[in-house]
């Protein structure tokens, strides 16, 4: 569609476009105002004649930012108004407000009487009239693997999704699968389900997962008759990704939040070969494993994305029983999954390195309390950080706004990996380092 001619000088209202300045627009209104009915429908017929079938898509910035529209729409009639939303175009093309119009004299106040409003663009569609970039994720379907309570990333991660719009499904360890349902059925969780916009976010369908097994023939025989085990069947990784395209179809988003390391108090020179090939296994591979599995029903345009930690690529003392080589096999595979996905289906694969936290998972380490304060003490931002700003970060990544960003660690820790040394160590103590005065 071709946009108004804002360069050809009207000496008179004539026939031609309407120009898009505002004072040729109030001198419309001034030639109107006090005509004939006979002139005020030909004058009309002149200007729907322009604007019939115009969309001010201020995106492409048809409109020089010294010309902006300040209500091409309004006309008078009588005494009596029909004005467009001045606030919706404000939005639509960056305008802050209509002053530029005030400081000529001209305000809504002259005005006498609002009857309705007339849309700037030949849709009717609200959202066309919302401003700013959106994370909209309507239509869109998640599998969030590693969800068994209330307070990890996983959920924050669900809930982000869910706001955006996102249909939203779980994987919960089997063995915590019946404390999980139970506190949903029971409402438990319902002030952690509050979104946004007041609703709660609804789980369309939790599965019974163990994302170290990825077909029934790799499960043991001791695993299969334990009895956290028992009533729950087609919980391996191959099964439950069947489940889902039974039920579903296809999904559009997958996230992997879920780490296990049985020896993460050793030190690496203490960890058995079994303990440390478990943390790769549980924490890295089933990532390779969920997404192999899962890819034939991501839909093209799709992302995956997982979870990682610092620890990945600097020393945490502490966080042992290969732990730390399991977040580098991750980040590694993220980049090679990146490229395999993405030349397959065009998924993108990417991972997010978050900051510690107050979780029950993170608990287990028995150090988290001393790592919070040390980033809080440290991070260039000096703030704890929150598990929605990680849910938050995902959406984005999951989101068309990411579309062009694939095989990447993103950040989310407040700036803490970006840090050389522990600023609170008391050989710095002489130097006038900055606190956060807030």
């Amino acid at each position: 569609m071709r946009p108004l001619d804002t360069t050809t000088k009207h000496s008179s209202l004539s026939s031609k476009p309407l120009c898009s300045s505002p004072f040729l627009t109030l001198a419309l209104l001034s030639h109107i105002r006090f005509r004939a009915p006979s002139v005020i429908l030909h004058t009309l017929k002149m200007a729907t004649t322009s604007f019939s079938g115009l969309q001010f898509a201020m995106s492409r910035s048809c409109v020089p930012s010294s010309q902006k529209i300040a209500d091409a729409s309004a006309v008078v009639l009588g005494g009596k108004s029909m004005i467009g939303s001045w606030n919706k175009l404000a939005s639509a093309c960056n305008v802050a407000s209509v002053q530029p119009f005030q400081r000529r004299g001209f305000t809504s106040s002259s005005i006498k009487s609002v009857k309705s409003v007339t849309k700037a663009t030949s849709e009717s569609s609200a959202e066309s009239a919302v401003s700013g970039l959106q994370i909209n994720l309507k239509g869109k379907r998640a599998f969030i693997a590693g969800v068994a309570d209330d307070n990890g990333y996983g959920w924050a991660i669900a809930k982000s999704l869910a706001a955006a719009g996102a249909e939203i499904l779980v994987g919960t360890w089997v063995p915590a699968l019946n404390i999980f349902e139970s506190s949903l059925r029971r409402g438990k969780f319902d002030g952690s389900r509050i979104l946004p916009d007041g609703s709660l976010m609804d789980i369309t369908k939790v599965y019974p997962l163990d994302a170290v097994f990825d077909n029934l023939d790799e499960v043991p025989e001791d695993i299969k008759t334990n009895k956290r085990y028992a009533g729950s069947t087609k919980w391996t990784v191959q099964e439950v990704a069947e489940s889902v395209k039974e039920d579903f179809g296809s999904i559009d988003i997958l996230v992997h939040s879920l780490a296990n390391g049985p020896e993460v108090t050793k030190p690496l020179l203490e960890t058995s070969r079994n303990g440390y090939l478990a943390a790769i296994s549980a924490s890295s591979y089933s990532y390779v494993s969920l997404l192999k599995h899962f890819l034939p029903i991501l839909n093209p345009g799709g992302s995956s994305i997982s979870l990682t930690y610092i620890a990945s690529e600097r020393i945490i003392p502490g966080y042992g029983g290969g732990m730390s080589s399991a977040k580098a096999a991750l980040e590694s595979d993220t980049r090679v999954l990146a490229f395999e996905a993405g030349r397959k289906r065009k998924i993108r694969v990417n991972t997010i390195s978050a900051g510690p936290l107050r979780s029950r998972a993170a608990k287990a380490i028995g150090f988290i309390d001393m790592m919070i304060d040390y980033s809080s003490a440290n991070a260039p931002l000096q703030k704890e950080l929150s598990a929605v700003e990680v849910g938050n970060a995902a959406a984005f990544l999951a989101s068309p706004l990411a579309s062009a960003i694939t095989g990447t660690v993103l950040y989310v820790d407040n700036g803490l990996n970006a840090m050389g040394v522990g600023v609170d160590s008391p050989i710095f103590k002489d130097l006038d380092i900055p606190t956060d005065q807030h």
